[in-house]
């Protein structure tokens, strides 16, 4: 499974990771819903279970997915300040660009 954060998403996800009460969580990245070909996606603080794999990324950020999710393999985590402030997840591998 891969996974690749941008530069903006990681200085806000280090941020919120380095909070004491989130010392022991990690990034889950989840599918929200899917059809066709794509899926939507959330994201939220979580420890793995045994349903999950975590993957290690170049910005020194673990991400925890459900295991043998082929929507989940190639995500991108982003961070955008404009037109909306917040965090955008996307799989252009999969075909999945933004919301529509």
């Amino acid at each position: 499974m891969n996974v690749k954060i941008s530069r903006n998403a990681a200085k806000i996800l280090l941020a919120e990771l380095e909070k004491e009460e989130d010392k022991d969580l990690k990034v889950r990245i989840y599918i929200t819903h899917s059809h066709g070909d794509h899926a939507h996606y959330g994201m939220g603080m979580d420890k793995p279970t045994d349903d999950d794999v975590v993957v290690s990324t170049d910005k020194g950020i673990d991400v925890v997915l459900k295991k043998d999710e082929p929507l989940l393999d190639g995500i991108r985590i982003d961070y955008f300040y404009t037109p909306e402030e917040g965090f955008a997840v996307t799989n252009p591998g999969k075909g999945n660009h933004g919301d529509h």
